[in-house]
């Protein structure tokens, strides 16, 4: 992390912070290390994890090999799945419903986005607000099956709460339900949380997700049957998250698999054993102020993560080393105090390198990232919000 941090430093000497920064040959890496856990199964790109186009097209640059590689964009918001497709990708699976009816008409009016783009859907609901909104008959859109990947011990539930769908029967119904009524089923996702986004904290924490891993690649190939009995051979078959990579590739049934967190690497995944993070993505705060010879202030730094309300969803100073937010006071709206032994030494006008908790949410914070290349060269893009774009 110093190597990357020190070429963000150099690259970005003259620009006034607060910014963000992107550490190309680190990102590589880590692309690279995303395939290669994959073993061969193609990865989609997350997007959400990501909200730059220009990080996209590093990515799916890479291409697709016998080896594996990057195939495909999983978007979060269907306005911003058009908006990409509509840009070039040719590739595009919905990672979750949309009640968007406005752009549904736009969908279903454009036979190029009705191509290019994969309806997520996982009730009777969906199906009609679907067809209700793109207002003809005729049209014939492509929909992917969210099944429920949770595990389940007794009472409880382990993992998100996500689609109601889980017993091959279910989905079964649900794909003939929606082929019926003219959808395209050609897919069906399981996106297993509990693995996928759950640091290896504890031996238990190793054990839950061994269980859960042999619990939903037995239930998997179920479904996949069931629905393949219904509607025919399945196009996607969807696993996996950026920390799930190995136990979903590992299926026979599964033809992708999803990651984007891997490419920027927040602290969220800091405590994995299946693999190095080596973080890629960072921002710099400037010190205005000194209150005490211990605690210098810091202008902005309120970037708080998605999730439940604790410490993990923090930003974390990295650089100078030995610096921590007050306890009373945290990452703030416009100021972030900051103490440690690295605080005495700053002075006004330095600059101080954080990591956010999460991985895209970052960009929705800054308009540009500064892409800092191996040899020094710094170049701006800009990130979803810089294009002015905010798909929620």
């Amino acid at each position: 992390m110093t190597a990357a941090i020190d070429r963000l430093t150099a690259a970005t000497a003259h620009l006034d912070p607060p910014l963000a920064a992107l550490d190309l040959a680190t990102l590589h890496t880590n692309a690279a290390d995303l395939v290669r856990r994959a073993a061969g199964t193609p990865v989609r790109v997350a997007s959400k994890s990501v909200r730059c186009r220009a990080v996209l097209e590093v990515a799916l640059g890479s291409g697709l090999t016998a080896s594996g590689g990057f195939r495909g964009i999983m978007s979060y918001s269907l306005r911003e799945a058009m908006w990409l497709a509509q840009r070039g990708a040719e590739d595009v699976l919905m990672g979750y419903p949309t009640a968007d009816r406005a752009a549904l008409a736009e969908l279903g009016a454009d036979r190029t986005l009705l191509d290019r783009i994969t309806l997520m859907v996982d009730d009777i609901a969906q199906l009609d607000l679907i067809r209700s909104a793109v207002g003809s008959e005729s049209v014939r859109p492509r929909v992917c099956l969210d099944v429920d990947a949770s595990l389940r011990l007794g009472p409880a539930h382990l993992g998100v709460r996500r689609s109601p769908l889980r017993e091959p029967g279910q989905v079964a119904r649900l794909a003939r339900l929606a082929a019926d009524r003219g959808f395209a089923v050609v897919g069906v996702m399981f996106y297993e949380a509990q693995i996928a986004g759950l640091p290896d904290s504890s031996f238990a924490v190793r054990m839950v997700k061994k269980a859960s891993a042999a619990e939903l690649a037995t239930r998997r190939g179920t479904v996949v049957d069931a629905v393949t009995e219904e509607v025919g051979k399945l196009e996607i078959v969807n696993s996996g998250g950026t920390g799930s990579l190995e136990v979903s590739s590992a299926d026979s049934v599964v033809t992708e698999v999803t990651a984007g967190s891997g490419l920027y690497v927040p602290t969220l995944f800091d405590r994995y054993h299946s693999f190095t993070p080596r973080p890629a993505l960072f921002f710099a705060l400037p010190a205005v102020r000194k209150p005490t010879p211990r605690i210098t202030t810091l202008f902005g730094g309120g970037y708080i993560a998605s999730g439940p309300a604790g410490n993990t969803r923090v930003p974390a100073p990295v650089w100078p080393r030995g610096l921590k937010l007050l306890r009373n006071e945290g990452a703030g709206e416009v100021q972030t105090p900051v103490t440690g032994a690295a605080a005495a030494e700053l002075a006004v006008g330095d600059r101080v390198w954080f990591r956010h908790a999460k991985a895209g949410e970052l960009c929705e914070r800054f308009t540009e990232v500064h892409l800092v290349d191996a040899d020094g060269t710094a170049t701006s893009t800009p990130t979803y919000r810089g294009e002015g774009k905010c798909f929620g």
